[in-house]
């Protein structure tokens, strides 16, 4: 277990290594740069901006450079100083500008993963051991619901009967009082209680698609001859399917925590600009139009690592399920 949990932990740190030059590369990409974009700004403005001060602010910030050498420095500087660099907008170190966003948004993917498989489990359980029942069929029509409906979409929905209806938005994260307060034991609670609208909208549709997967895996391990013969032992029913069955189901379920942490990472800049969630999201779309490379930078690598924390996360509880992935046998 432990030379597995290594190398998968090996495998991880490459990733990342590659991962950070596919990052820096990809915000490379788009035509001109930061430079570009404020001589533009300024000059839409009405503010005279020349070719020789768009020269001379690349110069400043480094931009005249070779694209590899300023990935060169960067990422060193990430390695052995913890440094992210100088975003370019605000003219502030990066880590400063994140702040508590880089949290807020940690504690939305850990909400929006634990909603989506708190309920899509017991659910694909209930659906695959009751089926064709009343509960089965609601949870097919909300999983076709949830597979059907765009993240930010539902986010639209939501606010529009929040204000509508109920005369209260559900955008943000936490109420006015606590908006700009330190935090406290109050304002977590606060937060708790503002967090589960973003993490519906971002959970729904992986919700609904585990739920299936659940449901689809069970029904054909339950009619597998080992159930069959468990059964005759006079087994109890609830025990028999949470010790065989159920356990076998789980490994589909276990390995798509990446793909699911991917889906929420992707959609989450689009619902929190329509929530109005204070997380990374928002910054990272105003970091892009800007080509702040620094600011937009780390943010893509932050979602990066998570995406890959859950990939590791994946393989950890698939070696507990079954025995033979860690033992490295062929299945």
């Amino acid at each position: 277990m432990v030379k597995y949990l290594l190398q998968r932990l090996a495998i991880m740190i490459v990733m990342l290594a590659a991962l950070s030059f596919i990052v820096f590369v990809t915000i490379e990409l788009p035509p001109g740069d930061y430079a570009d974009r404020r001589a533009l700004s300024l000059r839409s403005a009405g503010i005279q901006f020349t070719q020789e001060d768009v020269v001379s602010l690349r110069h400043t910030l480094g931009l005249d450079r070779p694209w590899y050498e300023r990935y060169v420095t960067w990422i060193g500087n990430i390695v052995l100083h913890g440094n992210f660099g100088v975003s370019m907008t605000v003219h502030l170190p990066v880590t400063e500008v994140l702040g508590q966003r880089v949290g807020l948004t940690v504690m939305l993917a850990l909400a929006t993963i634990t909603l989506t498989y708190g309920l899509a489990i017991p659910i694909g359980i209930y659906s695959a051991i009751r089926q064709y029942s009343v509960g089965d069929y609601l949870a097919t029509m909300v999983g076709y619901f949830g597979m059907a409906t765009p993240s930010f979409m539902l986010a639209l929905i939501l606010l529009y009967i929040s204000v509508m209806v109920f005369d209260n938005s559900v955008g943000g994260l936490f109420s006015a009082e606590y908006a700009e307060a330190p935090w406290s034991w109050g304002k977590f609670v606060d937060l708790l209680r503002h967090l589960w609208v973003p993490a519906l909208v971002l959970g729904l549709a992986g919700t609904a698609f585990e739920i299936r997967t659940m449901r689809a895996t069970l029904l054909d391990e339950k009619s597998k001859l080992y159930v069959t013969a468990a059964r005759a032992k006079g087994l109890p029913e609830w025990k028999l399917m949470l010790k065989y069955p159920v356990r076998v189901a789980l490994n589909p379920i276990a390995s798509t925590i990446g793909w699911e942490l991917t889906a929420i990472i992707a959609g989450a800049p689009l619902v929190s600009f329509v929530l109005a969630l204070p997380d990374t999201g928002p910054l990272f779309l105003r970091a892009l139009l800007d080509q702040d490379t620094y600011l937009s930078g780390a943010i893509l690598l932050m979602y990066a690592t998570l995406t890959i924390l859950g990939t590791f996360l994946s393989d950890v509880l698939l070696a507990v399920l079954d025995p033979r992935i860690r033992y490295g046998e062929k299945i």
